[in-house]
């Protein structure tokens, strides 16, 4: 296997994973508490702005280029993103699914005109470059310097997939689910269904704004045409691909959904004359609205549906009074539905 080969699959996979945090934090919204988030490419922008404008070295004419290093920047990120949220959702929540959604693409697309309008801050129409790229030092030698960035995208994921299992498996997991379930069975045991869902709101931006941080660093460059509302069309189809509700589902998704992108791109180049290949990009859009609807008469519920998570006490009843729990699977702790 040539070295091109390799620090090819490790750039890919690197993107995907990104994508995949994306995944996770829509995962917290709509997979877990039922929110219908369709500004997701804005919550993403905040991550990246704020993350750039900590980290960069100072530059004349623009607000920021503190210069801090870039955990900092990542940490700055999750959080800018996370109290947007809650300040979006605690004015936004207690609207149904879909005006909650006209709301958050409102808030996207405002986000989006902001980088654009706002040169002082943002850089306007052209972006923000030199952030600070993680081991840049290894620049020079690109099979070292993939993968190591590889590496760091591999552990926040699965730091962030290991945290977010065991919020699943958590009460207070338990009390979203109950809330996307039956929200009239969920007041009537005294959950608050606002504050639940403004937490997970909050939660998930957050990580989205991480997403959009750990992109910003290891492209190097940002600018308002990344985060425009296709954004958030890729990221919903690989959270449906993958499984709503799956942790391993958001990833699994993130991961096939881009390498169809990526692999549609190729094809294009190869197929198509340069004169015509801008028209025919929108092709990639058809082969994800493809797979999307393959996905969806073949696995309504993804690749991986969604895991119930069963009460651990069940363990301890009679096999009768088990069976009459669990009707149809005799496993006391999971039942994958089909």
């Amino acid at each position: 296997m040539s070295v091109e080969l390799i620090g090819y699959g490790a750039f890919f996979l690197t993107m995907a994973l990104t994508y995949a945090i994306i995944c996770l934090g829509l995962n917290v919204q709509w997979g877990q508490t039922g929110l219908f988030n369709v500004g997701i490419a804005g919550f993403v922008a905040i991550g990246a702005y704020v993350s750039a404008i900590l980290t960069t070295p100072d530059t004349a004419n623009r607000f920021g280029g503190f210069d801090l290093p870039i955990a900092v920047g990542w940490l700055g990120a999750a959080l800018a993103a996370g109290i947007i949220a809650f300040l979006i959702g605690w004015l936004t929540i207690r609207l149904r699914s879909d005006y909650l959604a006209i709301a958050t693409f409102g808030v996207a697309v405002a986000v989006q005109l902001c980088a654009l309008n706002l040169e002082r801050l943002t850089g306007g129409p052209f972006g923000i470059g030199f952030i600070p790229r993680p081991f840049a030092s290894l620049a020079g030698d690109p099979l070292a310097f993939s993968l190591l960035n590889l590496g760091v995208l591999v552990v926040v994921v699965l730091v962030l997939y290991l945290a977010l299992e065991r919020l699943v498996r958590s009460p207070w997991g338990r009390v979203l689910r109950a809330i996307r379930e039956d929200e009239t069975a969920a007041l009537a045991l005294g959950k608050s269904a606002v504050r639940f869902r403004l937490q997970a709101f909050a939660i998930g931006g957050g990580i989205m704004g991480l997403a959009g941080a750990a992109q910003a660093h290891f492209i190097g460059f940002i600018a308002p045409e990344n985060y425009l509302p296709m954004l958030t069309f890729q990221v919903w189809a690989m959270l449906i691909v993958g499984g709503s509700g799956n942790n391993r589902g958001a990833i699994l998704g993130a991961v096939l959904v881009w390498g169809i992108w990526a692999a549609s791109a190729a094809a294009v180049s190869a197929i198509f004359p340069p004169d015509q290949q801008a028209r025919a990009a929108a092709l990639q859009i058809v082969m994800i609205g493809v797979a999307l609807c393959a996905i969806l008469l073949l696995r309504p519920r993804g690749i991986l549906g969604e895991v119930r998570v069963v009460s651990r006490h069940l363990g301890r009843l009679s096999p009768l009074k088990r069976a009459t729990s669990i009707p149809q699977n005799d496993e006391p702790q999971h039942v994958q539905k089909p």
